[in-house]
C-alpha cells in the first residue's frame, strides 16, 4: 500500500476526506490543510482525474529523523531516485518547513537537491537537469521540529487548473474552493442555484460540471506519466471508467448575474468552450434581479471592494444587499464567502453557519443565511441554542 498526501483549501478538510472515501483511499485521517490516504499506486490516477478539491496529490516515497541539513543530504541520497524517474526528467524541490529548526531553509533545499543529484551520479553517471519553472518531477520535503517527509508530486499545475478557462478576469475564484462551497451548501443538481454575483463563472461552471459527472481533470496532463511506475493500460481504465458517465435525467435551473459586461463576457467564453448552453448569464445589477424561482440556493463570493469602489461605497452598498435577500428572496438558503468578517453587521442578517475557510492566502468565513418569512435574527437565535452555544 502507498501513501499520499493531498492539499487542500483550509477548512475543506473534512469534505476532501468524504470524496478520497467515495473515491476508494483508505486509513484516511485529516490534517490541517489536507487529507492522508493509501492505496495502491493506481489510486493516485482516480485522485488526480476526479478529486474536485483537492490542490496537489503528493505521493511519499519516505521519512525520517534529522536535526540540521546534512542529515537531509544523507537521507536524501539513501532513496532510491532513479527507480522513480529518469535522469533526463527535468527537477523541482521544493521544501516545506513547520516549526523547523533549520537555519536557511534555501541551503537546505541547495542540499536536499545535490543528494539526488549526486545519487543519480554514483548510479548512471548522469545527473538530472534542474527547472524551477517548468519541471518534469517535482521533489516536497516536509520538515518539522525533527521529522522529515519526502514526496513525489503526481499532480504538477495545481489541481484547480482544470483546463476549461478560457479567460479568467480579476482575481477568479479558485476552481476547487467553489466545488467546495458547493459541497458545503449542500447543492444538489436538482436545486435551483443562483450567484448573482458570478463574474466569470465559476460556481456556476463547477455546479454544472459536477451535475453532469464530468471529471475535474479530464482536460489535462499529471506528472505521474513522467513515474517509472506509470502504468499506461491502468491509466487507460481509470479514464475510460469515468467517461461512462450516466447523463442526467432532469434539466438543471442554473442562474448568473453580474453588472459587469467584461467579467460576463469571460463567463460566457467559459461556458461556450464547456457548451454548457443550460447555464443562463444575464447582465443585471443584484440589487435589482428577481428570484429565478419560489426557492432555491444563492452560492456567491462578492467582489468586495475590488470590482464595486472604495470602503464608503461598500458600506452604504452592503445594507440595501441585505434587504433584497429580506424582500425578495424569502424561502431562498444564501451562501456568501468573504473576507470581510462586518459583513452580516453591515447586510443587518444573522448567519446561521459561518465556516472559516481560506480563498488562497486570504482568510474568508463562508456564511449562510437561512432566508424564512418574519426575518432571519429569531431563526439565527433558534439555531444557535440548538447548537448549544
Amino acid at each position: 500500500m502507498e501513501t499520499f498526501f493531498a492539499t487542500c483549501p483550509r477548512g475543506l478538510e473534512d469534505e476532501l476526506a468524504n470524496e478520497f472515501h467515495a473515491l476508494g483511499g483508505q486509513t484516511i485521517s485529516v490534517i490541517p490543510g489536507g487529507v492522508e490516504c493509501q492505496g495502491t499506486f493506481p489510486l493516485c490516477y482516480r485522485l488526480n482525474l476526479e478529486s474536485r478539491i483537492a490542490s496537489r496529490i503528493l505521493w511519499r516515497v519516505g521519512q525520517g529523523s534529522y536535526r540540521h541539513e546534512e542529515d537531509l543530504y544523507r537521507l536524501a541520497f539513501q532513496l532510491p531516485w532513479p527507480q522513480w524517474f529518469s535522469v533526463n526528467c527535468r527537477i523541482k524541490v521544493r521544501l516545506v518547513a513547520q516549526q523547523s529548526p533549520l537555519t536557511s531553509l534555501e541551503f537546505a533545499t541547495l542540499r536536499v537537491k545535490d543528494a539526488i543529484c549526486d545519487r543519480f551520479l554514483r548510479e548512471q553517471n548522469a545527473r538530472p537537469e534542474v527547472d524551477k519553472r517548468n519541471p518534469d518531477i517535482q521533489i516536497v520535503v516536509f520538515v518539522n521540529e525533527d521529522q522529515v517527509a519526502w514526496y513525489l508530486d503526481t499532480t504538477g499545475s495545481p489541481l484547480f487548473k482544470r483546463g476549461w478557462r478560457q479567460a479568467a478576469g480579476e482575481a477568479p475564484l479558485r476552481e476547487n474552493l467553489a466545488a467546495g462551497i458547493l459541497k458545503l451548501a449542500g447543492w444538489t443538481s436538482d436545486q435551483v442555484l443562483l450567484d448573482p454575483m458570478c463574474g466569470a463563472g465559476t460556481i456556476l461552471i463547477e455546479a454544472a460540471l459536477m451535475a453532469k459527472g464530468v471529471p475535474p481533470g479530464g482536460r489535462r496532463e499529471f506528472d505521474f506519466s513522467h513515474l517509472k511506475n506509470m502504468d499506461q493500460p491502468v491509466w487507460g481504465r481509470v479514464r475510460q471508467e469515468v467517461s461512462e458517465v450516466n447523463p442526467l435525467n432532469h434539466a438543471l435551473h442554473i442562474f448568473g448575474y453580474d453588472h459587469d459586461a467584461q467579467a460576463l463576457s469571460t463567463a460566457r467564453s467559459n461556458l461556450q468552450y464547456l457548451k454548457l448552453s443550460d447555464i443562463q448569464v444575464n447582465q443585471g445589477d443584484v440589487l435589482e434581479i428577481t428570484p429565478p424561482a419560489a426557492k432555491g440556493i444563492i452560492v456567491t463570493n462578492p467582489p468586495y471592494g475590488v470590482r464595486m469602489g472604495n470602503q464608503t461605497i461598500l458600506e452604504e452598498w452592503y445594507p440595501k444587499f441585505g434587504d433584497v435577500l429580506k424582500q425578495r428572496f424569502s424561502g431562498w438558503t444564501v451562501y456568501v464567502l468573504t473576507a470581510d468578517f462586518r459583513f452580516p453587521k453591515l447586510i443587518r442578517l444573522a448567519p446561521s453557519r459561518k465556516i472559516p475557510l481560506f480563498n488562497g492566502a486570504l482568510e474568508s468565513r463562508l456564511y449562510e443565511f437561512q432566508m424564512v418569512a418574519g426575518g432571519n435574527r429569531k431563526t439565527a437565535r433558534l439555531a444557535k441554542q440548538q447548537r448549544g452555544n
